[in-house]
C-alpha cells in the first residue's frame, strides 16, 4: 500500500472521529450525558492518536525501524 493511501486513510479516521465531537460541543446541555462517556473515552483518543500519527508518525516509523535492524 502506498504511504498516500495510508495518509488518506489515517485522515479520513480523523475526520470522521471529529464530527461527533463537534456534535457534543454544539449539543443542548440536556443531550450531553446521552454520549458524553463515549466522546470522552472513544471519539476524543482515536482523533488525537491519529493526529499524532499525522503529525510526527514519521518519526515513530523511523524509530521503530532502527529497533529491528
Amino acid at each position: 500500500m502506498k504511504e498516500t493511501t495510508k495518509r488518506s486513510i489515517v485522515r479520513w479516521i480523523h475526520i470522521i472521529f471529529a464530527i461527533p465531537i463537534f456534535g457534543y460541543i454544539f449539543s443542548p446541555f440536556e443531550k450531553l450525558p446521552d454520549y458524553a462517556s463515549k466522546t470522552r473515552y472513544i471519539f476524543f483518543p482515536v482523533m488525537v492518536l491519529t493526529g499524532l500519527w499525522m503529525w510526527k508518525g514519521h518519526l515513530v516509523r523511523r524509530f521503530i525501524s532502527k529497533r529491528s535492524v
